[in-house]
């Protein structure tokens, strides 16, 4: 999330056109179309530049990677290990950037039951992205999860996902790198991250907080007649060490923390209570918060949410409903609903804010963008 200055008019307009009813009606968001060349799968922001992950069907070389840079757009090579054959058909889950570095998590289905076949990737803008092969067990086996986030924190790099648990159920996975040819999964034993006969945890997105890895998800706590799912969030003091969970506030009968975005004071979380979209704000050193007032949109489990943002002095979220694409802007109690014009249409996917305030955002099979005013 980055901090923009907003002018002092512009949030009393939005205060005051709120009084009614808690929301404000608002001039619709204009979407201008970015040509990528390629369909856009994932996103990546640093400072003002944006990484975008794309889908070449029917390449050689599927997975392919530009960098957004202002008005210039720089394609980033992407080189498959030739002895890994589904590196050439991967497509991007996540790819962490911090100016230098870059990580990268691919998948592609394969084998006789269609399981995803698990690639990793390191390099450089400069340089590109280079598929490094990992053992079978690595990522697979009968006890095998999945795996959805790479993380670059100033400690170290990280692979997030999920595996067979300790004692029951799946726990929380971490894997750090030995080197960019081995990467190990590390024991979540005795820590926030094992699933107990009475609570099972699964986070299923991880970011960064300063040196923290961050997670967020579901846990489900069981006891005689009680099966209690409730969104979660879990974050490390350093790293992959020093986990603890948080229980996220008000999660009526069933909630889901689906994605996250942190900066230096804190994670805003967005997920869904009851099927309808919800907001938590948690304090880097203090408590977490539901945000009341939300627009009654319909969220489930199947359904995708784009990372959530800060605008100014306004919390984002961008939504789609009934195909059209909506932005819920605003603070606890008080949102404005907008709708788009431009073109974008279609399940939202990702999101990406730069710090001049430029929003990227994927909708349906192509990449846009906007400022918010």
């Amino acid at each position: 999330m980055r901090r923009l200055a907003v002018a002092a008019l512009a949030g009393a307009m939005a205060i005051l056109a709120a009084c009614s009813d808690g929301r404000s009606s608002t001039p619709p968001v204009n979407w201008t179309k970015v040509d990528v060349g390629a369909e856009p799968v994932v996103l990546t922001e640093h400072g003002d530049q944006v990484l975008v992950g794309l889908r070449h069907r029917g390449a050689k070389v599927v997975p392919e990677l530009v960098l957004l840079d202002g008005d210039q757009r720089t394609p980033i090579a992407v080189k498959p290990n030739p002895a890994s054959p589904y590196a050439f058909e991967a497509i991007w889950y996540s790819i962490a950037y911090d100016g230098k570095q870059l990580l990268a998590l691919g998948g592609a289905a394969g084998g006789a039951h269609s399981n995803v076949r698990w690639t990793v990737w390191t390099g450089s803008v400069q340089t590109g992205l280079v598929e490094h092969p990992q053992e079978f067990n690595t990522f697979g086996g009968q006890t095998a999860g999945v795996l959805y986030s790479a993380v670059i924190t100033p400690g170290g790099r990280a692979l997030l996902g999920s595996w067979g648990g300790v004692e029951t159920g799946n726990d929380a996975a971490v894997w750090l790198p030995e080197s960019d040819a081995k990467w190990v999964r590390q024991n979540p034993a005795k820590t926030a991250l094992q699933s107990t006969p009475s609570l099972l945890v699964g986070p299923s997105f991880g970011t960064t907080l300063g040196d923290s890895i961050v997670l967020v998800g579901s846990q489900v706590r069981l006891a005689p007649n009680v099966v209690a799912q409730e969104a979660a969030l879990w974050r490390s003091a350093k790293l992959n060490q020093g986990w603890h969970a948080i229980a996220l506030p008000d999660p009526g009968n069933r909630s889901q923390a689906m994605t996250a975005s942190c900066d230096p004071s804190g994670c805003l979380v967005s997920g869904h209570v009851d099927n309808k979209l919800a907001l938590w704000y948690v304090q880097r050193s203090g408590p977490a918060k539901r945000m009341a007032g939300l627009p009654d949109i319909a969220v489930g489990d199947k359904d995708k949410l784009p990372r959530p943002m800060v605008v100014g002095d306004k919390f984002v979220q961008i939504v789609a409903q009934d195909n059209k694409v909506k932005v819920i802007s605003g603070h606890d109690g008080s949102w404005s609903v907008r709708e788009s014009t431009g073109g974008p249409e279609g399940p939202v996917t990702d999101a990406a804010l730069t710090d001049s305030g430029k929003i990227y955002l994927i909708a349906g099979t192509f990449l846009w963008e906007t400022k918010l005013n």
